[in-house]
């Protein structure tokens, strides 16, 4: 069966496993709205298809499997006040929550970079398979914005402060860091991506989740455990408060150079978008169900596009790329309780709703 044969997005059937292909090299695979509806069509097709017994997710050319989501798009519709946050981060937001909740095995190859977008397809998969290539990191609070795509649900169920540190400095996990974060479950090294790939299309139709497990581990290394858990303890102490203003008044006080380090990374970040970001980070701690950050995150998304920062991040990152956003407020005590409240406000008719 062929879905899809050309384009952004290719899917098809290859023996036993539905094939998504995220098409766009030049770009690292950068998601478009019509990806995401695309990528749901072809999970319609491939649920309802009793020869599938497998998904596999995988990202064209030899980069990454997905740099992230279309910002230039979502750049140019929130400078003319335009609607294409609010529409695109609905369907991308429900497609994460399918996704984690999808019926048969779901494989992801994250392989080379995968970041923002990319991490909302892969990481709620049901296997997670990282390679000696991998660099996974979620930079959304250098664009003023906050880890999405239920980033702030996979952070939160991070051990200790890790996915904390992860989240409010942007930092890149290689492939046993993802593991030991909770985002990623087997390393495989890329070379042999080939011989796990044409494995996974001879699984037998209706094989579970525990037999689909069993065949990766054959092909992975058994490493779960990066340089980032190495400092562990360390991320406990100075990461372990509910404001940022107590985080990077612990960094100032550790005279060690990885806490010097981090407090200058901090230091390049939207204040607005750190705190924004804990907030979410402390909220997902409670919270039982990914759909429920789901619906926190779209309400805080939602206030980001129509935010300065976010197009001033943008603009320094990607577009005049001078890598000098002028943020607002410029520092961490100028955030208010009142220029965050709007950021968890309920926002009535436009809730983020799951079937």
């Amino acid at each position: 069966m062929t879905v899809l044969e050309a384009g952004d997005l290719i899917a098809r059937v290859e023996g036993a496993a539905g094939i998504i292909r995220l098409n766009r090299p030049k770009a690292i695979n950068a998601v478009t709205l019509e990806m995401f509806r695309d990528i749901d069509k072809a999970l319609d097709r491939f649920e309802a298809d009793p020869a599938v017994g497998v998904i596999l997710l995988e990202g064209a050319g030899e980069r990454g499997l997905c740099a992230g989501g279309d910002i230039r798009a979502l750049w140019e519709s929130s400078k003319v006040n335009g609607d294409l946050g609010k529409i695109l981060w609905r369907e991308e937001y429900i497609l994460n929550a399918r996704i984690k909740k999808f019926p048969k095995p779901y494989v992801a190859f994250m392989d080379g970079i995968v970041m923002g977008g990319g991490v909302g397809l892969s990481a709620h998969a049901s296997h997670r398979v990282v390679t000696d290539r991998t660099k996974l990191a979620m930079p959304e609070v250098g664009l003023g914005f906050f880890p999405d795509v239920g980033g702030t649900y996979l952070l939160s169920h991070s051990p200790g402060e890790i996915g904390t540190y992860f989240g409010l400095t942007g930092q890149t996990m290689n492939g046993p860091d993802a593991i030991n974060a909770k985002f990623a479950d087997a390393v495989v090294p890329a070379a042999k991506l080939p011989e796990l790939r044409a494995a996974l299309t001879k699984v037998p139709t209706g094989a579970d989740a525990a037999e689909v497990s069993k065949l990766i581990r054959g092909f992975a290394t058994g490493e779960t455990v990066g340089p980032v858990a190495a400092k562990q303890a360390m991320i406990d102490a100075l990461f372990a408060f509910d404001r940022m203003e107590d985080i990077v008044a612990a960094l100032m006080h550790d005279r060690s150079e990885f806490a010097q380090a981090t407090l200058k990374t901090l230091g390049e970040k939207s204040p607005r978008g750190m705190v924004v970001t804990l907030k979410l980070l402390r909220l997902a701690r409670k919270t039982s169900t990914l759909e429920e950050c789901l619906v926190r995150e779209y309400r805080a998304a939602n206030e980001v596009f129509r935010s300065d920062d976010f197009r001033e991040g943008v603009r320094a990152a990607v577009i005049d790329k001078d890598r000098n956003p002028k943020w607002s407020p410029a520092a961490i005590e100028d955030v208010t309780p009142d220029m965050i409240a709007p950021y968890f406000a309920e926002i009535g008719a436009d809730e983020l709703k799951f079937d």
